[in-house]
């Protein structure tokens, strides 16, 4: 029972990453990237299918020396998802890994010499249809930037991405995304406002390095949300100091949260408290981690008693209402005569949600057949 959001997109450009539309409407890709040494081909291969797995729509892969380039090379042939190459410097990088298929470059025209080596780039994300992502840090800005302005401020931040933009410009090249992260919510949060404003282009969100999994995640939370919710942002990254798996996790959360894009189960359960007639807290956490596989998109309303629990599980696809002994069994808003025993509680919700999910999947496999 997944609503429409009320949100307003921004209008953007569209761009592809490999397959992936970005920009202009399409839903809002969410991406993580590798903390492998990416000269590790096999653990490197192995963290980027546990991406895949979990939802992931695009995964970057640090490439810092030719060895890494060589590397990504058997990378890219062992994986399907669409890969972007963080480069930073060197251009001979950037035309390395084109040769060998990149989705993007990640890298700031600015910093990779003069302008016949970033031609040389440019020249080559042309030839072979290969976006580009601008990316602003608040801690890396240019000298002379940090000297006129003192301190990292919005203004600055956009000055930075608007110099490499303008290098885009003058080649005629617009197959880019940007990006303006900051560690600090407000002054990421001011940077994109800004930035909306001034290109057409697709914004790639983030609040860079975020912290740990619990800090991280708020920030982010706070960060993005206020964004998407006034409609800026067309792909999002979680920088979490945690497994890049749970910075997929916590960006679909994210979305969900908005009702922006749905993917997987979408819990809906109270904290408890002593009107609950079974372990409300270890029944969820049992749950998330059994269904953690279904990706089909359903609310599931879990609430211990009855003051709450009619009311929410009307509007969810499973709800069950807490009664003692035996609780009460909603299925797509309508009370049924089922009762549920709470002596095996999350055995028996895991097989009615795997069931309405087939039963979901299969509908919706009709549905685009007869389309």
């Amino acid at each position: 029972m997944f609503a429409e959001s009320p949100i307003n997109r921004r209008k953007s450009t569209r761009i592809y990453v490999g397959d992936v539309p970005i920009g202009d409407g399409a839903p809002i890709a969410v991406q993580s990237m590798t903390n492998t040494n990416t000269c590790d081909v096999a653990a490197t291969v192995a963290q980027i299918k546990r991406i895949q797995d979990v939802g992931g729509d695009i995964v970057r892969v640090s490439v810092p020396t030719m060895d890494a380039a060589e590397a990504f090379r058997q990378i890219k042939q062992q994986v399907t998802i669409p890969l972007v190459a963080d480069i930073h410097f060197d251009y001979r990088i950037a035309l390395k890994v084109a040769e060998y298929g990149v989705d993007c470059l990640r890298i700031n025209p600015g910093n990779i010499g003069n302008m016949e080596r970033v031609k040389a780039v440019v020249d080559c994300a042309k030839d072979k249809n290969i976006p580009i992502r601008i990316g602003v840090n608040g801690g890396s800005l240019e000298k002379e930037i940090q000297e006129k302005y003192k301190e990292p401020t919005a203004e600055a931040l956009v000055e930075s991405a608007m110099r490499h933009v303008d290098i885009l410009d003058k080649l005629n090249f617009d197959q880019f995304k940007v990006s303006v992260k900051a560690s600090d919510v407000f002054l990421a949060v001011g940077s994109y406002r800004l930035l909306a404003k001034q290109i057409d282009q697709p914004l790639h969100l983030g609040i860079t390095e975020a912290g740990g999994l619990r800090s991280g995640s708020v920030k982010s939370s706070v960060g993005l949300g206020m964004l998407l919710a006034e409609g800026i942002g067309d792909t999002i990254r979680i920088s979490l100091a945690a497994d890049p798996v749970e910075e997929i996790k916590v960006g679909f959360d994210i979305l969900k949260s908005l009702r922006i894009r749905s993917r997987g189960i979408n819990f809906i359960a109270c904290p408890s408290c002593s009107r609950q007639e079974f372990d409300v807290i270890g029944t969820v956490n049992a749950l998330e981690q059994r269904v953690e596989d279904i990706l089909t998109p359903m609310d599931v309303s879990i609430i211990g008693c009855v003051v709450n629990g009619p009311g929410e599980a009307e509007v969810s696809d499973l709800g069950l209402t807490g009664a003692r002994n035996m609780s009460g069994f909603y299925l797509d808003g309508e009370r049924q005569r089922e009762r549920i025993s709470n002596d095996d509680l999350v055995d028996q919700l895991e097989k009615k949600i795997r069931a309405k999910a087939a039963m979901l999947d299969d509908k919706n496999r009709i549905e685009v057949k007869e389309a």
